[in-house]
């Protein structure tokens, strides 16, 4: 549980919504321009900043374009292989640039990953959200607990390990990724733990954000950021797998982003930007917090545990538990 005493922080953050695009199954340019946007919003006086679901490697666009539920094809074996050789390996070091950018420059920050976890046999992607603190660390690694629709042919389902809150200055931080957002559970255990500055990581669509950040934020009585990619046909790389195929059945614009952030009161602070690549900054100020939570905090005095209780399993989920082995082994 994140240390929620705030009396030694100031109650004012500056945040930003990096609004990007990927180059879409490119981990090594994807991840150096996730770093130059990391810069430039500390540039900027940032103390967090906030990237897209799966922006590292890409959103699995190709399912819903190129048949992606026929049993056995050689056109999904082909594009999920070049998937999984570009997905992020935490323990690999694939993400140390960014760290050393967050410790260098200071900067919290929440980024949406492919992740190919080594810990359930290293063949298996997890739609992950990453939270690294302004020193560097990685803090935690929260695995999408049910990847959405066409999602599934591509991820696997999570676990709670992750589903943690960090302090941030005078605020909690905490995230879900996508349509996590709409399950009631988790965002009660998030709000259980303190959270009073939420994350929503989107692939990229004002339709999922225009009216879940607002609810969320009234909800929870807490800031709200949703932070969304974006996804053109200029983002493809030449060098991608069955690329005429994927085109052929796209549009110009395959994600028109919709990040934004809402205040306690569920009003915007910013309202959704469509169609644009851009830094978004904001102030927020915790006082606002605290004065919503006079008539409403749905963890605390608005609860009733006695009545209804949230049970959490944080323990990452594996298929293998090794016994008798020693140091020597």
């Amino acid at each position: 549980m994140a240390n929620v005493n705030h009396e030694h922080h100031s109650d004012s953050l500056k945040v930003g919504i990096a609004q990007i695009a990927p180059v879409w199954l490119n981990r090594e340019q994807t991840l150096a321009k996730v770093v130059k946007y990391a810069k430039r919003a500390a540039d900027e006086g940032c103390k967090l900043v906030a990237f897209g679901e799966a922006l590292l490697p890409g959103y699995p666009f190709w399912i819903a374009r190129t048949d992606g539920a026929r049993f056995n094809s050689p056109v999904q074996k082909e594009i999920h292989a070049h998937y999984m050789s570009q997905a992020i390996q935490i323990e690999a070091g694939h993400l140390q640039p960014l760290c050393l950018a967050a410790s260098q420059r200071k900067i919290a920050v929440m980024v949406g990953c492919v992740e190919r976890a080594p810990d359930r046999g290293g063949h298996s992607l997890y739609c992950s959200l990453v939270y690294i603190d302004p020193k560097g660390i990685i803090q935690s690694v929260h695995r999408k607990l049910m990847p959405t629709y066409e999602e599934r042919l591509t991820w696997a389902a999570g676990d709670g390990h992750g589903l943690r809150v960090h302090q941030l200055g005078a605020f909690a931080v905490g995230g879900l990724n996508c349509w996590e957002n709409w399950m009631p559970l988790a965002r009660a255990t998030l709000y259980a733990l303190g959270e009073d500055l939420h994350v929503a990581a989107w692939p990229g669509d004002v339709r999922n954000t225009s009216d879940i950040t607002r609810f969320i934020a009234k909800e929870a009585r807490s800031y709200v950021i949703s932070a969304s990619g974006l996804m053109r046909k200029a983002d493809f790389p030449t060098e991608t797998p069955r690329l005429e195929l994927i085109l052929a059945n796209s549009s110009d614009l395959l994600a028109n982003g919709g990040s934004c952030i809402a205040g306690p009161d569920g009003e915007w602070i910013v309202e959704p930007v469509v169609e644009e690549e851009r830094l978004i900054v904001a102030n927020i100020d915790h006082s606002r917090v605290r004065a919503e939570r006079q008539n409403f905090d749905p963890a605390g005095h608005y609860a009733r545990p006695d009545v209804t209780r949230l049970i959490v399993n944080r323990k990452r989920q594996s298929g293998l538990t090794i016994l008798g082995e020693s140091d020597g082994d």
